[in-house]
This record gives C-alpha cells, structure tokens and sequence, in this order.
C-alpha cells in the first residue's frame, strides 16, 4: 500500500492526550493516530455495510431483552 504524509496541526492538550494514548498502548503518537483513523474507518464502513443489507432484506426483527 502506498503510503502519503499529511500534516496536521492540533493543539497542545490534544497532542498531549494522543502521547498518553500511544504511550500506555506502546505506540508512537503517528502508529496511534493511523490504527485510530483505521478502525473509524471501518466502523463506518461497516455500518453503513449493515444498512445496506437491511435496506435490501428488510429489517429483522430483534428478540427483546428482558
């Protein structure tokens, strides 16, 4: 996969939570902001995946909890 660079500019709070996100998961800040960017990705590709089908089969009836 090709990869590009892309700079952003975040406020210093914000980088400083994203430090000690990578840093208690052992990541360097640019590893944690690519997985995170990552797994949003596919969390709405995924649901928008889901839609669809229940769009095209209609949608289940779900149990109730109790």
């Amino acid at each position: 996969m090709e990869s590009t660079v892309l700079s952003l500019r975040v406020d210093g709070e914000l980088l400083e939570r994203l430090r000690g996100h990578a840093a208690r998961r052992g990541m360097s800040v640019q590893d944690y902001v690519v997985r995170t960017l990552i797994r949003e990705d596919f969390d709405e590709r995924f649901k928008t995946a889901v839609e669809e089908t229940e769009k095209f089969y209609g949608a289940a009836t779900r149990p109730a909890i109790t």
